[in-house]
């Protein structure tokens, strides 16, 4: 039996020009993973990651955390199989599109753009952005040239064989990943339809981290979207 944890990356740099590097929070929520994981005891005999520099990051973090202990840990391998979905793209592409047909998701745009408070317009977006990401996961906007949500499943599935094929029984694998990703994990290890598979990406807090086993070609489900290591409000995050 193989042992496959899935990490989503620490808090990124949310409604910043640059969405995609660790925030000082996400910093530290990684650095948190590592030394629980130290405490604990746990050993990886494989590590991957996402491309994305948020992914990576966490994953350097963590390395750091262990070896300045003096510790091992494995070499990172990235791979683009558990890169997000292009979630920018849909949104970009998308919104416009149905602005012009849904009331709900033009008005939640509007107060989107006009909120000043902080706090409103960060809860906002993620209601804007839920619509939005469900009406591309269910296929009904036009998105010629992104990624379908079949295809960012297929593909994080191809990842997940290739990393189960690369570890030996009874070993264990850690991937350095994102919500939605981990999300198509759960979908093939639950049978979950897109909508359910989404729901649960968007519980997945940041520097979470969710357990697989995996036998052969099963893929079962041991615990998902565990935080112990992040005992503070302010590190219980979702961006």
């Amino acid at each position: 039996m193989r042992h496959i944890t899935l990490v989503r990356h620490g808090q990124a740099s949310f409604l910043e020009a640059d969405y995609d590097k660790l925030c000082a929070n996400g910093e530290a929520q990684a650095r948190l993973l590592g030394e629980h994981w130290l405490r604990r005891g746990m050993i990886f005999h494989n590590a991957y990651s996402g491309p994305r520099i948020r992914q990576r990051e966490t994953a350097r973090i963590v390395t750091e955390v262990y070896r300045d202990a003096g510790h091992s840990f494995p070499e990172i391998v990235v791979m683009s199989e558990f890169d997000e979905y292009q979630a920018e793209a849909v949104m970009r592409t998308c919104l416009p599109q149905l602005m012009q047909v849904n009331t709900e998701i033009s008005e939640l745009s509007s107060a989107y753009e006009t909120s000043s408070d902080s706090g409103e317009r960060r809860r906002t977006f993620q209601k804007l952005f839920e619509a939005v990401i469900g009406k591309w996961a269910a296929g009904e906007t036009a998105t010629d040239g992104i990624e379908s949500w079949h295809e960012f499943c297929l593909r994080v599935e191809r990842g997940l064989v290739q990393v189960m094929r690369g570890t030996t029984p009874a070993a264990s694998a850690v991937i350095f990943t994102s919500a939605g990703p981990i999300g198509a994990a759960m979908r093939r290890a639950l049978h979950l339809s897109a909508e359910d598979t989404l729901q649960m990406s968007w519980m997945s807090r940041n520097a979470s981290y969710s357990d697989f086993r995996a036998s052969g070609e099963r893929f079962t489900l041991s615990a998902f979207n565990a935080h112990p290591h992040l005992d503070e409000d302010s590190l219980l995050t979702y961006w």
